[in-house]
């Protein structure tokens, strides 16, 4: 009973969002698009012409941003285990980013690494509190290796963080391979949320291909 109250007040919150309400006016298929927007306004991190590699992508609302900004000079790849809607010219691929066959994809839309990786990944939210952190900090994690394999030097990267255990390690760890971490809480970030962004740009580079594991 206690969830199916509160999942109606969620539903009745969401609907009443006005990000939620924008999105829907303005063509974009969710409110995340406005966070991507927001960051985008404040630190320029796509340009025309950029490849980039969008995890964790579904229903696509940063794909949509992306695609756009790069123009038809640039790629954007977006993976995500649930399925998506073509986005543009955006090359959507629907599977596990440590899939093989995906991988293969990725290296060759991608053979030359990427300027920009986003990682806008959550886990499932189970209610321990405990567990979903440590979930939310693995799928981090993930995203900082994934970006060793896939960045050129200089490339940033774009990832959600839920503030919490493990936070000030993965900062130690971002700080070792970029030049600078820029933290965002955009607007349409609920207050209540605990999730920020970190930009971190400028990364140093590595011995590693693409894709490698």
């Amino acid at each position: 009973m206690a969830r199916s109250i509160s999942s109606k007040r969620w539903l009745r919150e969401h609907f009443q969002d006005p990000f939620v309400q924008r999105a829907a006016k303005e063509g974009y298929r969710s409110r995340a698009s406005y966070k991507l927007l927001e960051i985008q306004e404040k630190d320029r991190i796509l340009r025309p012409g950029m490849t980039v590699l969008d995890l964790g992508a579904a229903p696509g609302g940063w794909t949509q941003v992306a695609a756009r900004i790069v123009g038809p000079t640039g790629r954007v790849v977006a993976v995500d285990r649930l399925p998506m809607d073509p986005v543009g010219d955006a090359q959507i691929l629907c599977g596990d980013i440590y899939d093989e066959e995906i991988i293969a994809q990725c290296h060759e839309l991608l053979p030359s690494g990427v300027d920009l990786l986003l990682s806008d990944m959550a886990p499932n939210l189970s209610g321990i509190v405990s567990a979903d952190q440590a979930r939310a900090m693995g799928l981090c994690e993930l995203a900082l290796e994934l970006a060793g394999q896939w960045l050129r030097p200089g490339g940033n990267l774009v990832m959600k963080v839920f503030m919490g255990a493990g936070a000030d390690s993965l900062r130690q760890q971002l700080r070792v391979q970029f030049d600078k971490i820029v933290v965002r809480k955009p607007a349409a970030s609920r207050a209540r949320s605990a999730e920020q962004y970190w930009l971190a740009l400028g990364f140093r580079g590595t011995n590693r291909s693409p894709g490698c594991r």
